[in-house]
């Protein structure tokens, strides 16, 4: 692999042209994750004309079922992934999930040999609670709730016992969509959180945070797009910030536009643009935040498109996964809302391979709703396999309607 042209990962990025897929002309953009975020970027990418290559470490994920190549390795291996990356010689990589080895990714990327969306520091920095908590609350001084990092129950119990106090929130360093998050109202809660955020991080670090637990009145996801402007230069732009639910720290519903006072909206695209400036690189972030009133805390930051973020599929101009293709190749975005809308969570409902889902066509039916079925070949009781969207001029009334139709589809083992 000889591209060692590349431009440093912090400027400007653009190819010169897009290419053809499948041909010597190919513009090659891997994904590393394949999941139903992976799938709509990969989707996206393809209406530009991009070949696109979708990795997960199993078979068959949503992602690969509909990009030009699919590939399985274990991504938290340092050898494999070189060796994939190397392989395929793809013009971007794209981490889409946490179990990744970013330390490889950023020798891969200091050599030349490829570009790291948005950059391999900001994957290794937000690949765990850790870096990007420190990043934001210790470097850019932003405001965040009182934390603790813990590698054993002892000292988990003695940041509570030394400040934290209760309730408070325990998140493995390592995880997603909230997998091993709890929230503890005493101590009969310390040891069952300290286990299920074992059992819930995607890599076994034995490592937790422990977040002192804010009165917030609300939280949202700001979704900031890092893209270029007519002058090649990159600006940041903002969408409309969304509203979500979160159970055990798992979204289940999200809506937008989120309702904010003007000065917490300012607030929060201020905070925003702090931690994705300093991240750098092109394309879409996902900024959680906390909001009581006017004021604001920073939560937590994906250098991706967002879960909650899935609602804006039927809501703006340009989804966040459009929004996130176009960014990373240069290409002007539009984060203009189209409509109010809001989104619920589809879950498996049962432990089985291949399922079945009833009800799609009742779903449907109800207005202004549509769904979106992941195609994951393994279903689990709370795995989310699908969601409901609805738009409406009336937020309360898009968010009935998309748990509306969520509740009507019905999935069974066949």
């Amino acid at each position: 692999m000889s591209r060692t042209t590349l431009p440093a990962p912090t400027a400007p990025f653009q190819p010169a042209a897009l290419g053809t897929p499948l041909s010597p002309s190919a513009t090659k953009v891997m994904l590393l994750g394949s999941g139903e975020l992976g799938k709509e970027v990969l989707i996206a990418l393809q209406r530009l004309g991009v070949e696109t290559i979708a990795v997960d470490r199993y078979d068959n994920a949503p992602g690969q079922q509909v990009a030009h190549h699919a590939r399985t390795i274990a991504m938290s291996d340092a050898a494999q992934l070189r060796t994939l990356i190397e392989a395929e010689q793809p013009l971007l990589v794209v981490p889409e999930i946490e179990a990744i080895a970013t330390p490889e990714l950023e020798k891969l990327e200091a050599e030349g040999r490829v570009r790291v969306v948005p950059t391999a520091r900001a994957a290794r920095l937000t690949m765990d609670r850790e870096g990007i908590r420190r990043l934001a609350a210790e470097t850019l001084g932003l405001p965040t709730s009182p934390y603790v990092f813990a590698d054993s129950l002892a000292e988990l119990q003695a940041a509570i016992d030394g400040g934290i106090g209760y309730p408070c929130i325990v998140k493995p360093v390592m995880s997603s969509s909230g997998k091993g998050q709890s929230k503890l109202n005493g101590p009969d809660d310390v040891a069952k959180a300290w286990d299920y955020a074992m059992a819930g991080g995607r890599v076994s670090l034995g490592r937790v945070i422990v977040e002192g637990f804010i009165d917030f009145d609300y939280e949202i996801t700001q979704l900031t797009v890092r893209a270029l402007d007519a002058n090649g230069q990159i600006t940041t732009h903002f969408c409309e910030p969304i509203g979500h639910v979160q159970v055990q720290g798992d979204y289940v519903e999200s809506w937008q536009p989120c309702r904010m006072a003007p000065q917490a909206l300012q607030r929060a695209r201020e905070i925003a643009k702090a931690v994705t400036d300093d991240l750098g690189g092109q394309g879409l972030f996902g900024v959680e935040l906390f909001v009581k009133g006017d004021d604001v805390w920073f939560s937590e930051v994906s250098p991706r498109p967002h879960d909650t973020g899935l609602v804006t599929l039927s809501t703006q101009v340009q989804s966040e996964f459009e929004l996130h293709a176009r960014a990373i190749l240069g290409l002007p975005v539009d984060t203009s809302l189209r409509s109010p809308g809001a989104s619920a969570v589809i879950y498996g409902g049962v432990e089985a391979e291949g399922i079945v889902f009833e009800g799609v066509a009742d779903a449907l039916r109800v207005p202004g709703a549509d769904v979106r079925l992941f195609g994951k070949p393994e279903s689990f009781t709370r795995r989310r396999m699908g969601v409901a969207l609805a738009v409406d001029a009336d937020i309360d009334t898009a968010r009935a309607r998309a748990k509306e139709a969520a509740g009507k589809v019905r999935p069974r083992q066949a």
